[in-house]
């Protein structure tokens, strides 16, 4: 497979810049509103059920919250990219915005641990349809395929810029939630006994809230934005085919079906089973117990021995959720910086397995010592940055941070190669349907369910490390290693596009 060159593809029109900003938005808050839970989920579950971390009680809801809503995002976002391909990539993008916009919200309101599993469900739902929509609708509007590649690299880099504004939202909201918001649950909700006064300024609620708002401009804007012209096309032609689930698993598609699926797991596997799990190891960190030790020693605490103990346990969540903000931070500045990588080298390297495996192999090797070497070897600070007037504060320069930007970067920067490679090998009428079989059944039901099996796995009693952090760590370790391996095989049998391929 060769690309134009540069000089061949036609400077992008003012309509065709709108697309892009607007998509690039679609997929910072698509991320933003999933990459809510690793920060939200630890306090969240202490104040919705009293489970401590480490009980099985804990890690039991820690794997339904990763793994329940992400299948079904999974089962419901394959319906949405079957009727991506039946009503219009347009339309249910917007429905899909609707729906996880107003859902996170909502979930800032949750009086109990199953209305926020409920609506995290929904958030994941629209989420999961949005983001195959999007792929579909931008491949299609930039049919040049040196554009196209240009398009979806440089767009879906932007998801890790909302990895970074989530991780500011829960800072600010951790700092500023009980005086500067004036958001107040309402009162129905208290008088109900759901959310004691304590609890309705919790950060993890103002976080969760937050996901309104990124949906304001492109609910505005992305109505009026045109519909892909080679859907259309087809569809006012009488020509559009009918989509089908089966037709995946025509002799043509069936290995790129299986394939595609399998791999994209192995991509999630490795996020949601490992890097998305640093919330609770970092709470295991030297640094950190001696952070909250010290500044638990300056607190004045009340006689009545439960109101101390909640004073105290107030304090140590706010210590230890800026501290993961911190690293999930530096987890999405590594991903930027990948996801920018693939961009660049999308158009430059021709067989997208060598592009792929870029990633996959330094991956390998480095992301199972990088985590099962978190919580052994000493967390030596080299320097702090200074990013207060970009509202990322202070990012400490660590051997964990630096561990984390580098398994960010290689992990990270496989999603947006999934977006740039599944337009290619499906025609337009099984695009969507194609891709959402990839990127929901392989990716958010298969790879997620690798939250499950860390948290399950760093439960057990067998499990080496002693302390909850330190079991996280040695488990995320093992998960990263072999799907790590399971990816790197897998590309192997990964088929190259074939050109016009993607045509009816």
């Amino acid at each position: 497979m060769s690309l134009p060159s540069p000089a061949e593809a036609k400077g992008l029109t003012s309509t065709q810049w709108l697309i892009c900003v607007i998509a690039s938005i679609g997929f910072a808050f698509d991320i933003y509103e999933l990459l809510m839970l690793p920060l939200i989920l630890r306090p969240a579950l202490l104040e919705l059920t009293g489970f401590q971390p480490g009980t099985p009680e804990f890690q039991m809801w820690v794997g339904r919250l990763f793994y329940i809503p992400a299948f079904a995002g999974g089962f419901f976002g394959l319906l949405g990219g079957y009727l991506t391909d039946r009503l219009g990539r347009r339309r249910v993008l917007t429905w899909s915005i609707l729906l996880y916009a107003f859902s996170a919200f909502a979930a800032g309101y949750s009086t109990n641990i199953w209305m926020l599993l409920f609506l995290r469900c929904t958030t994941f739902i629209g989420v999961c349809i949005e983001f195959v929509a999007a792929v579909a609708w931008l491949a299609e509007l930039f049919p040049n395929p040196h554009q196209r590649e240009n398009v979806l690299g440089y767009t879906q880099a932007f998801s890790s810029i909302g990895g970074l504004l989530v991780a500011i939202a829960f800072e600010l909201s951790s700092t500023y939630g009980s005086t500067w918001f004036s958001i107040v649950v309402p009162g129905f909700m208290a008088g109900l006994g759901g959310i004691a006064p304590e609890n309705q300024h919790a950060a993890w609620r103002y976080t969760l809230m937050s996901g309104l708002l990124p949906a304001i401009p492109l609910i505005l804007i992305r109505p009026f934005l045109p519909e892909s012209p080679a859907w259309e096309q087809k569809r006012i032609a009488g020509t559009l085919r009918r989509p089908s689930i089966a037709e995946l698993f025509s002799p043509q598609l069936r290995k790129t079906t299986i394939v595609t699926a399998l791999m994209f797991a192995c991509s999630y596997g490795a996020a949601f089973g490992a890097i998305q799990q640093l919330p609770q190891i970092v709470p295991g960190l030297a640094d950190v117990k001696a952070t909250v030790a010290a500044e638990i020693e300056k607190l004045e605490l009340p006689k009545d021995e439960v109101a101390a103990k909640k004073k105290k346990m107030g304090k140590t969540r706010e210590i230890e959720g800026k501290v993961a903000s911190q690293y999930t931070k530096m987890q999405e500045i590594g991903g930027l910086l990948g996801r920018f990588l693939l961009a660049v080298l999308a158009v430059r390297i021709a067989s997208r397995r060598n592009l792929l495996r870029v990633f996959q192999v330094p991956g390998l090797l480095l992301m199972p010592a990088i985590f099962a070497l978190f919580l052994a070897v000493e967390n030596r600070t080299f320097f702090v940055i200074n990013l207060d007037w970009i509202l990322l504060g202070k990012l400490p320069v660590t051997t964990m941070s630096l561990g984390v930007l580098i398994a960010g970067l290689f992990t990270v920067a496989q999603f947006s190669f999934w977006g740039n490679y599944l337009p290619q090998v499906y025609p337009v009428h099984l695009r969507g349907t194609g891709e959402s079989f990839a990127a929901n059944i392989g990716g958010r039901m298969l790879g997620t369910s690798f939250a499950w099996v860390t948290a399950t796995i760093a439960g057990l009693d067998i499990t080496p490390g002693g302390s909850a952090p330190m079991k996280f760590a040695y488990t995320a370790a093992g998960v990263a290693l072999f799907v790590y391996v399971c990816g790197v095989t897998l590309s192997f049998f990964l088929p190259e596009p074939v050109p016009g391929a993607d045509a009816e």
